[in-house]
């Protein structure tokens, strides 16, 4: 298996809902949003088999000093080869002039994976998120 990675907006919307319904994200169901957000977002790199988006991690950044990333996944059938790592690396080396690269891991588990590449909890900080399910609509 040869991955392919690019920072090419060059995905469709499809190719993308596909990607985030394969891991159960809930962004996957606004494929419009999704697609929308994702264009517009700072930076978005992007792992390929072929012409098949097998993983995907998105910055969104301020032009200086904080780049956030968000979103980081890989389909299930390709995790365990590293593609999570190289899009993570990748992403830190494009920030490594900004004084933060900042994340929020949506799930406790997965702290250990960042830890593993120089990020750390922030003493006393509390990730926090106003969600606004209701109405929302594609």
């Amino acid at each position: 298996m040869e991955i392919r990675y690019t920072e090419e907006k060059k995905f469709s919307r499809e190719q993308v809902e596909e990607l985030f319904l394969s891991v159960g994200w809930v962004s996957g169901q606004y494929p419009n949003r999704l697609y929308k957000a994702l264009m517009n977002s700072s930076t978005v790199l992007t792992a390929w088999d072929g012409e098949k988006l097998v993983g995907l991690l998105r910055a969104i950044d301020d032009g200086e000093l904080l780049a956030y990333l968000h979103y980081l996944l890989v389909s299930p059938e390709y995790q365990g080869h590293g593609i999570a790592r190289n899009l993570l690396e990748l992403m830190k080396d494009k920030y490594k002039d900004y004084l933060y690269i900042e994340l929020m891991p949506e799930e406790k588990k997965n702290v250990s994976f960042y830890e593993k590449y120089g990020f750390k909890v922030v003493d006393g900080a509390t990730p926090m998120q106003k969600s606004n399910f209701e109405g929302f609509k594609d």
